[in-house]
């Protein structure tokens, strides 16, 4: 079925966003480099520090990366909210397919990596006794990962497949903007980013569940973002202004408070503003390939933890000791290894299982398979 006309007004001209869709892609890979000192965790419970000065291959060329990866993952939730912003507030029909279009995107690859995580926490547990890094191994935490709501507040710590937490946060976020949809058309910017700042504001003043707080934060910040550039107008210029303001915030914060955490959300709309500018300076689409490097994200940030199990359970069963982590042709191989991995994984099984579900839900509902 062909799409209604969208909305005037509530979308920007541009199509596609590939300077963001790239930015994805370096996000993802980020955040391995902060996971890669899993593989110098012996089989312990909770607690052990790894010495990533001494065992990590070029960690001081790549300091930042192995030791602040894991903010990437704010970056993915403000990206988020920016593209649901595009996407769904001209969509007349956006309510209607929002879930069918969420579920046949996220939910496949999970179950695929739960399933396998399971198995092989499973193996590397009667091997040594305990789990490999995320110990919450048992039934409660299964039934709550299969939907996706692992990560609610209800969890003891992260479990099986533990990357998918932030997936888990963002199912929230998402039920936030779609119940907000009606009124963020009519007042993008002025209910938008309220939502941000107190959500944001409850998270730096120690409110519980603060992995779902901060993910509601970043992605309506996205969402605002998103309504300031279309509402304004804002162009490359304007921007970057904004990027370079956002990065002396980023300095300030870190200085005068040494929080991580501000430092954090100024630097995210840095990059995000950054981002932003170049993507509307593309007027000629120099960048159209950011789109297909950015569609691998979601499968390197899903597949790089059960590939980390499988090296580690060969290793383990092979070489009796990890040592072989610590060369940087390890560190490049599992990289690439990821990175391959999320390519495939876009082309051969997100994409068929994501088109088949839709394809399911036009034979039960037709008409309301159209989705993002």
């Amino acid at each position: 079925m062909a799409r209604s006309e969208p909305l005037p007004g509530l979308q920007l001209k541009k199509r596609h966003f590939n300077a963001l869709d790239l930015s994805r892609l370096v996000a993802a890979c980020a955040v391995l480099f902060w996971h890669y000192q899993h593989f110098f965790v012996p089989p312990v419970d909770y607690g052990y520090q790894v010495d990533r000065v001494a065992l990590t291959p070029l960690y001081h060329p790549l300091r930042w990366l192995f030791d602040y990866g894991h903010v990437a993952v704010q970056y993915f939730w403000a990206v988020s909210g920016f593209v649901f912003a595009h996407v769904y507030l001209a969509d007349r029909n956006a309510r209607g397919r929002f879930w069918l279009a969420r579920f046949a995107r996220l939910w496949p690859l999970h179950l695929l990596t739960l399933l396998l995580v399971a198995v092989l926490q499973a193996t590397y547990t009667g091997i040594n006794g305990t789990a490999f890094i995320y110990h919450q191994q048992d039934m409660k935490h299964f039934l709550l990962s299969l939907p996706l709501a692992h990560y609610w507040g209800w969890q003891t710590n992260q479990s099986f497949n533990g990357p998918s937490w932030s997936l888990s946060t963002e199912i929230l976020a998402y039920l936030a903007f779609w119940l907000l949809l009606p009124g963020l058309r009519r007042l993008p910017v002025l209910l938008a980013l309220p939502v941000a700042a107190i959500t944001l504001g409850a998270f730096f003043m120690g409110a519980p569940n603060k992995p779902v707080l901060t993910c509601t934060g970043f992605f309506f910040g996205g969402v605002a973002t998103y309504g300031l550039v279309l509402r304004l107008r804002l162009g490359p210029v304007a921007l970057l202004a904004l990027s370079a303001v956002a990065v002396g915030l980023a300095f300030y914060a870190q200085l005068a408070f040494h929080s991580l955490d501000a430092t954090t959300l100024a630097g995210t709309f840095a990059a995000l503003f950054a981002m932003l500018a170049v993507d509307l300076a593309d007027k000629r689409d120099l960048l159209k390939l950011g789109r297909q490097l950015g569609d691998a994200s979601y499968g390197i940030y899903l597949w790089h933890f059960p590939l980390q199990l499988m090296l580690v359970l060969v290793i383990d069963a092979t070489l009796h000791s990890r040592a072989i982590a610590s060369q940087p042709a390890f560190l490049v191989f599992f990289v690439g290894l990821a990175t391959l991995a999320g390519f495939a994984s876009h082309r051969w099984f997100e994409r068929p299982a994501q088109k088949a579900i839709q394809r399911l839900a036009g034979r039960v509902r037709p008409g309301k398979t159209a989705a993002a």
